[in-house]
C-alpha cells in the first residue's frame, strides 16, 4: 500500500501503531479535508492483517467527546473538548485507550477488543503534586513493561513521565519524572522536546520518540531504564524535506520482523488535514536508527509505473504546489506554477530493455495555460531528462513519448510555460494546470 497508507479520503494523523494478534492497528487523531483546526471530537480505528498490509479495515468510531448521529458522548459529564493523539495498550486481556482532551484532564477508556469501542474507565486520578503538564497529560504515550509495570509519557514543551497503578488510571504517588529528555536553554532546538511522546521497548532498550521544538521531525532517544535518563540519538524522519512542512507525530512498529516508522503528511495548503504514512526503517546492531527519507512507497517495495498512479501520492512538492481535496472522490495536486517540482520515490521499471521509448499519459485539469512538463529521473536538479510532455489549456489527457528506462528510479515532473518571453514574464505566477494521475504505456 503506497503512501498515504489509508484510503485517500481518510485523514488520520498522530498515528500510534500497535500489533495485537495477527493485525496491526492505527490509533490516531481525526482530521478533516477542510478542517480549520487540529482534530475533532471523535477517534477512529483502522487495522490490517500483518499478512496483507494493502487492505485496511475501518472499525468506525471508537470514542467521542461530543455526540453524533450514531453515538452518545463518552465524556458528557465533564467536557466536549476535542480529542488529540491517543494511544492504546493491552494488559491482562483488556485494551486501554489513553485519550488527550484539549484543555482538560485526559482519560482512560477500556475495551475487550483492540478496535473498541472504548468505554470510559476514568479520568486520570492523581494528587496534584504527582502530575506534570498541569494534569492534562498531553499526547500520552504508554508502556506496559515486561514486568507488568505501566508508565505514561506526556507533555507540551516539557517532557514528563509517571508510573500508573495497576488500575491503569491512578498515578503512582511520587512517580513524577521531569524532564524525561534533558531540556535546557543550551540544548539545540532541533533536539529539545516539544510534544508527541511515544515509547517503545526494543531489544531491551527504551526508545522515546518525540517531536522537537524546531522543525518537522520525529526524533528519538534511548535509555536502559523506563525512567531514563534518555540520550538523544538523532531523528528518524522529517516530513518537511522537499515537501510542505508541519508538525509530526508517530512511532515505531515491528510487523513480521520489519520495523517501520509511522508518521503523517500535510495536505490542503495547511498544517492541518494530515494523512497517515509509513516508511521502512532499520535498527542497527548498536541500537541506532538511520534517518530515512519520505517516499511514496508506504508498505510497498516499489511502485509500478505501468499502473495508474494518483498524482496525490507525491512525496516531493516544491515551488508552492500542494495536494487538495475537491470532494471525497477527487484529490489533485494544485497551484502548479512554472518551476514547481512534483516527485515520486520509487518506481521499478523492470529489466526489459526491448523497448526504446514509452508513452507517458498525464490526466490534468486545464487552467487556460499551455505548458511543457519536463520528466526527469533520479534527481530533480541534475537527473536525466527522459522526455517532455506538452500540456494544453483544457481538461484532458496529454501524452508524449519518453525514453524507456530500466531499474528503480525516483521520478520528477517539472512544468514550465510554453509561451513567448514577454508572456512568460506576464504569466509567471499563473497556475498552469491541476494534476490528477499518470501512467506509463509500453
Amino acid at each position: 500500500m503506497p503512501n498515504p497508507i489509508l484510503p485517500l479520503w481518510e485523514y488520520i494523523p498522530d498515528g500510534e501503531p500497535r500489533v495485537f494478534g495477527d493485525r496491526v492497528y492505527i490509533y490516531g487523531s481525526h482530521d478533516s479535508a477542510a478542517g480549520t483546526s487540529f482534530c475533532d471530537s471523535k477517534l477512529k480505528v483502522w487495522s490490517a492483517s500483518v499478512d496483507n498490509l494493502n487492505e485496511w479495515q475501518c472499525h468506525g468510531h471508537s470514542f467521542h467527546t461530543r455526540p453524533d448521529r450514531d453515538h452518545p458522548s463518552d465524556t458528557a459529564e465533564w467536557t466536549e473538548n476535542d480529542l488529540y493523539a491517543p494511544d492504546v495498550v493491552e494488559k491482562d486481556g483488556k485494551y486501554y485507550l489513553f485519550a488527550y482532551i484539549v484543555g482538560t484532564k485526559g482519560c482512560v477508556g477500556v475495551s475487550d477488543k483492540p478496535e473498541g469501542p472504548f468505554k470510559l474507565l476514568s479520568r486520570y486520578t492523581y494528587d496534584e503534586k504527582d502530575a506534570g503538564d498541569n494534569g492534562i497529560y498531553n499526547d500520552a504515550g504508554v508502556l506496559v513493561d515486561d514486568d507488568g509495570r505501566v508508565y505514561v509519557y506526556y507533555g507540551y514543551t516539557e517532557s514528563y513521565m509517571n508510573e500508573l497503578e495497576q488500575d491503569m488510571h491512578t498515578v503512582k504517588p511520587g512517580s513524577l519524572k521531569r524532564p524525561v529528555m534533558p531540556d535546557f536553554d543550551g540544548t539545540p532546538e532541533d533536539r529539545r522536546f516539544f510534544e508527541a511522546s511515544s515509547i517503545r521497548k526494543i531489544n531491551g532498550k527504551y526508545y522515546f520518540v518525540y517531536s522537537p521544538i524546531k522543525g518537522s521531525r520525529l526524533a528519538y532517544a534511548i535509555s536502559d531504564s523506563p525512567t531514563g535518563p534518555f540520550e538523544y540519538k538523532g531523528y528518524i524522519i522529517d516530513n518537511g524535506n522537499d515537501y510542505p512542512a508541519g508538525n509530526d507525530h508517530g512511532s515505531l512498529c515491528c510487523i513480521k520482523g520489519q520495523w517501520y516508522i509511522f508518521y503523517h503528511r500535510m495536505t490542503n495548503n495547511t498544517i492541518l488535514s494530515r494523512r497517515a504514512c509509513v516508511e521502512r526503517v532499520q535498527i542497527l546492531p548498536d541500537g541506532t536508527i538511520p534517518t530515512v527519507e519520505m517516499t511514496s512507497l508506504g508498505f510497498d517495495e516499489s511502485l509500478n509505473p505501468y499502473q495508474i498512479t494518483p498524482a496525490e501520492i507525491c512525496c516531493v512538492l516544491k515551488g508552492g504546489a500542494f495536494v487538495t481535496e475537491k470532494d471525497v472522490f477527487t484529490r489533485v495536486v494544485t497551484d502548479i506554477k512554472a518551476g514547481c517540482i512534483i516527485g515520486y520515490k520509487y518506481f521499478d521499471f523492470g529489466e526489459d530493455n526491448s523497448s526504446k521509448t514509452y508513452k507517458l499519459a498525464l490526466s490534468v485539469k486545464g487552467m487556460g495555460m499551455d505548458s511543457k512538463v519536463h520528466v526527469l529521473i533520479d534527481d530533480y536538479d541534475n537527473g536525466e531528462e527522459i522526455g517532455v510532455i506538452d500540456v494544453g489549456t483544457a481538461d484532458g489527457t496529454y501524452t508524449g513519448i519518453v525514453k524507456a528506462v530500466t531499474g528503480r528510479h525516483a521520478l520528477y515532473f517539472k512544468p514550465e510555460l510554453a509561451t513567448t518571453d514577454w508572456c512568460t514574464r506576464y504569466f509567471t505566477e499563473r497556475t498552469l494546470f491541476e494534476f490528477d494521475k499518470f501512467v506509463f504505456l509500453k
